[in-house]
């Protein structure tokens, strides 16, 4: 006869989302954390790659256009610090943009229940 109908489909649905619905906050504060820390850090890195933080860093002695007199050095360290440090403020605030961004992650779905629970309340 059959074995598949309306009825034993229907409760697998049910049984499904229902397990679902229990296993979401399980998921949002571990893997979906953790994918949200990657796409973050991801994010800093091509931040970091974009400004070229590093490579500013790591020439920072070295002068620019080839001016090896005193002048060319003294000029060059000066521009290349003035350019770190705005780089590497523009790098913390996006730092901090992604702190808060975590941050959010982890405290919506409480602002959410709270919310809910106040809707529901009055």
């Amino acid at each position: 006869m059959f074995r598949h109908n309306f009825l034993t489909y229907t409760g697998k649905i049910v049984l499904q989302t229902a397990g679902e619905i229990i296993y979401f906050p399980f998921w949002w504060y571990s893997v979906g954390f953790i994918e949200t820390l990657k796409k973050e850090l991801n994010f800093l890195r091509n931040q970091e790659k974009s400004l070229g933080f590093s490579i500013w860093v790591k020439n920072i002695f070295v002068p620019m256009y080839g001016q090896y007199d005193i002048a060319g050095r003294i000029i060059s360290f000066v521009i290349r610090v003035l350019q770190i440090i705005f780089r590497g403020i523009l790098l913390i605030f996006w730092l901090l943009v992604l702190i808060a961004g975590a941050v959010a992650w982890l405290v919506l779905p409480l602002f959410l229940v709270i919310a809910l629970f106040f809707q529901i309340s009055s």
